[in-house]
């Protein structure tokens, strides 16, 4: 990176930006909500968005049976340990995933899943066939939901797009199988939380853009004068943020803003979304937004296997994995948090 990328707002909340214009058939109406986005994003690199066209009923469901799953015994839930899945996917117990600059490990559990790959010859260690708990009902109304969030993601590509000035289309055609991944997140019910335990440890997101549906209060995201700013509910919204992916995109104009959650003191849900471009696809600086003022300020990486390196150095069964020779970090990976400004641990 040779030269300092944009920072954020001071910002003491969030903004909020109606994007129902996205899917508006007039040019002039997807401009404005575009560019609304853009600045939003600019500024702060967290949001909310109203307008967002998901039906109340798909959400309730996924819900229902969010709170179904984690409401089983230990046992039923380990019947679909991630590590027993091919594209990482599945239950991921409390204590299982550790993030940068986090003393304690994580007091969450979680189900992952992923774009559902059953064409073998597209399969890549972050894509494959999803492991899914034997639920009755769960599949279905789970992916459901993916599906909503999916085409959701697909129009706010669109949005950015417009919003950096590039055809509509310039991530969409790249977005065709993407590692693009659905967490269930669960925070169990802790009368007296440790101070010093994150729910979420303060990260980047490693994809282009999050998609969160959250169900109580945690978040905290850090604004440009290095202070964490609570997220609160809003209701019939979602929290968007920027990732790693769309920094380097962006050559950073847009960039990915450090968050957390901490000191959990009642059983919260959270639903991110991680919206991604293609595993295959090189992420580097798109040429249409360099000039002799801009240079390139990142180094290309794939996307994929910048999603798969971060993961590994991120759960338990996949750093066993690397300690024994059975994975290797692809060539050039980079640390974690080495996006965003610099992920500083507050009390």
């Amino acid at each position: 990176m040779s030269v300092t990328p944009n920072t954020h707002q001071a910002f003491q909340s969030l903004p909020v930006v109606n994007i129902a214009g996205l899917s508006s058939a007039s040019v002039n109406s997807r401009m404005r909500a575009a560019q609304e986005l853009g600045n939003a994003a600019r500024a702060a690199g967290f949001l909310y968005i109203t307008g967002h066209g998901i039906a109340p009923e798909i959400i309730q469901r996924f819900r229902q049976r969010a709170a179904e799953f984690f409401a089983q015994s230990q046992a039923v839930k380990m019947a679909s340990y991630i590590g027993h899945s091919r594209n990482h996917s599945g239950y991921v117990p409390e204590g299982e995933e550790q993030l940068y600059g986090t003393a304690l490990p994580d007091r969450k559990e979680a189900y992952d899943l992923n774009y559902d790959m059953l064409e073998p010859a597209h399969e890549r260690p972050m894509l494959g066939p999803n492991q899914w708990p034997d639920m009755p009902g769960f599949k279905p109304d789970v992916q459901a939901y993916y599906n909503a969030a999916f085409a959701l993601g697909k129009r706010l590509f669109r949005g950015f797009a417009l919003a950096l000035g590039l055809p509509e289309d310039r991530f969409t055609r790249l977005v065709t199988r993407p590692p693009t991944q659905l967490r269930l997140i669960h925070y169990p019910h802790d009368p007296c939380p440790d101070a010093a335990a994150a729910g979420i440890g303060a990260h980047t997101d490693y994809e282009c853009f999050t998609i969160l549906l959250p169900t109580a209060p945690g978040l905290e995201v850090m604004n440009g004068a290095g202070q964490w700013i609570d997220v609160p509910l809003r209701e019939n919204a979602f929290v968007i943020n920027i990732g790693d992916m769309l920094e380097i995109l962006s050559n950073g104009e847009l960039i990915a803003t450090a968050h957390r959650v901490r000191k959990v003191a009642e059983e919260r849900y959270a639903f991110p979304m991680f919206c991604n471009v293609d595993y295959d696809v090189e992420i580097r600086p798109l040429p249409e937004l360099l000039h002799a003022g801009s240079p390139p300020r990142y180094a290309p990486q794939i996307c994929g296997e910048h999603l798969f390196a971060q993961t590994a150095q991120t759960f338990a069964y996949l750093k066993r994995r690397l300690e024994t020779g059975e994975l290797v970090l692809p060539k050039g990976s980079l640390g974690l948090s080495s996006f965003g400004p610099k992920v500083r641990a507050q009390p």
